[in-house]
């Protein structure tokens, strides 16, 4: 205490009265809250750490300000934020620092006056995706012009993911802010009754060269403390890495890709399905028998699960009038669109045995989850024989050899999807217009081709040495046996040839590189 006191009249000495160098005041803070209740509470809540912040004062120096009256406060209006002139409010000046947390609201959770808010805000910048958040983002850019500042938002995770990226980024890069500061995707539980855990993201600019910016990452499933580096550049991904903004393609980036397309619809209240209680009954009529095939769904991909279905592509008239299986599952699934309020689905109920899209290959393909846990080291997909149909809850292509089976399970590919990927909550979202077909994969050789589907084949009989086990539990993050490990390994080195020389030790490496190959392939120039 003695010195608490000694420490306090050495600072009075240093300054008869310390209030005058209080540079930020109370009367600096602007906000816009669309509650009124809120609005007074955040009011309140500044004047309360105002009074505490005086308080601290005044035990280390012996005097602090007196705010009684209150004549000095803040200005919380109480407004729609996006239907207010935010320069109205406080003038633009390259010291305005703009903080915000907007509502968690994604694309396809707007109400209707939030999507016209949305469209009326970006106006012909918004190209149908943009999360309700990216509002603010459009306000700020509008509001500071060609003023410099500092702006910094709490953000629903997706406006780094996927898609709508490139439509909100690059309006943000050519008015010449960088990513001063951004927090990568953590889960974010909230305060309110009843809060729900979201995953989010938070992110700052400026339009200074320097520091470096920090980067935080957090531990999978976005639990946990974050961990803060500085790197060279922070792009529109939150990835170490150039500003290269990756643009959706209706076909594959690169020549050696085939086409993916979603598996085989069915649209047929269930009657086309057949469920394991149901397989002796359909079986034991001797003609729908000839129809049964297997049939994967999302599940039965990645958990090996049994599901059929009766697949009568090219079945006979008489087979279908003369069983009466066939002849009552048909009239269920021809009342079922019959009764649709899709005109689509409507015209189907014309052709009540098929599929209502069918897709179907006529060679060996491989079967592509539309998900894969985060956790997962590498992507899992899986090769069928023709005579397994394919559902909808999962895209295929065509792999008579392998090859792709390869590709989808390097290193590389994950990495890719990482960077760029869409996500629900944490988990990978695979895409074939976007994640596929922008991978970079470089041309290959026919010796390289070879390799690569010779390694994918070990990737298959390593499976196939542990049977019994579905790929959820073979993919285990914990529990993956070394067998797997080493074909992966393999795949990894065949693929990794292709790239050249660079960082892959790391993901982050790989992302770079693979960045860079795009960029190269594309024509892009970084937009720093």
């Amino acid at each position: 205490m003695v010195e608490a006191a000694s420490k306090k009249v050495e600072r009075a000495q240093l300054s008869l009265d310390v209030t005058g160098d209080i540079k930020v005041t109370l009367d600096h803070f602007y906000g816009i809250e669309i509650e009124e209740w809120p609005a007074r509470i955040a009011e309140t809540a500044l004047l309360l750490v105002d009074h505490l912040a005086n308080q601290q004062m005044a035990v280390e120096f012996g005097i602090a300000p007196d705010r009684l009256p209150i004549v000095i406060a803040p200005t919380i209006k109480n407004a729609n934020a996006l239907h207010t002139d935010w320069a109205s409010l406080v003038p633009v000046s390259d010291d305005v620092v703009i903080l915000g947390n907007p509502p968690f609201i994604g694309q396809y959770t707007k109400t209707a006056q939030q999507t016209t808010d949305t469209k009326t805000i970006w106006g012909s910048r918004y190209n149908g995706y943009l999360d309700y958040v990216t509002c603010w983002y459009a306000k700020a850019i509008d509001y500071y012009g060609k003023h410099a500042g500092r702006w910094a938002f709490v953000s629903t995770n997706s406006i780094c993911q996927g898609e709508p990226v490139e439509f909100l980024w690059r309006p943000i890069l050519n008015a010449g802010w960088r990513c001063r500061f951004a927090h990568r995707s953590f889960q974010w539980v909230t305060e309110a009754p009843a809060g729900a855990a979201v995953h989010v993201s938070i992110i700052g600019f400026d339009k200074l060269t320097s520091p470096k910016p920090i980067l935080w990452t957090y531990p999978e499933g976005g639990k946990g403390e974050g961990n803060p580096r500085q790197v060279p550049n922070i792009n529109p991904y939150l990835v170490d890495a150039p500003n290269i903004l990756v643009s959706n393609r209706t076909r594959p980036i690169s020549p050696v890709m085939p086409v993916v397309t979603k598996g085989n619809q069915p649209t047929d209240g269930g009657n086309l399905l057949i469920a394991p209680a149901e397989l002796d009954s359909v079986a034991a009529d001797a003609i729908a028998a000839k129809y049964i095939r297997r049939f994967v769904g999302a599940r039965e991909l990645i958990h090996d699960l049994p599901r059929w279905c009766l697949w009568l592509d090219g079945a006979r008239k008489a087979d279908l009038s003369n069983s009466s299986v066939l002849r009552d599952r048909i009239a269920a699934v021809k009342a079922m669109r019959e009764e649709s309020s899709k005109a689509a689905t409507v015209k189907k109920a014309a052709t009540p045995h098929l599929f209502d899209e069918r897709r179907h290959p006529d060679t060996d393909y491989l079967a592509i989850p539309r998900h894969v846990g985060e956790s997962r080291r590498y992507f899992t997909a899986r090769r069928f024989s023709t005579d397994v149909i394919c559902g909808d809850a999962n895209f295929l292509a065509p792999d008579s050899d392998g090859f792709l089976l390869g590709i989808l399970s390097s290193s590389m590919f994950i990495a890719w999807m990482r960077a760029i990927g869409g996500r629900i909550k944490s988990d990978l979202r695979f895409s074939n217009t976007f994640t596929y077909n922008t991978f970079p994969m470089p041309e290959v050789t026919d010796r390289q081709r070879k390799a690569i589907t010779q390694a994918a084949g070990g990737t298959i009989a390593a499976r196939e040495a542990h049977p019994g086990m579905s790929l959820a539990k073979l993919y285990d993050p914990v529990a993956m046996p070394d067998d797997l490990i080493a074909a992966h390994d393999a795949v990894d080195e065949a693929i990794d040839k292709l790239f050249g020389r660079g960082d892959l030790s790391t993901e982050s490496g790989r992302q770079k590189m693979l960045f860079k190959r795009y960029a190269a392939i594309t024509g892009q120039d970084s937009l720093c």
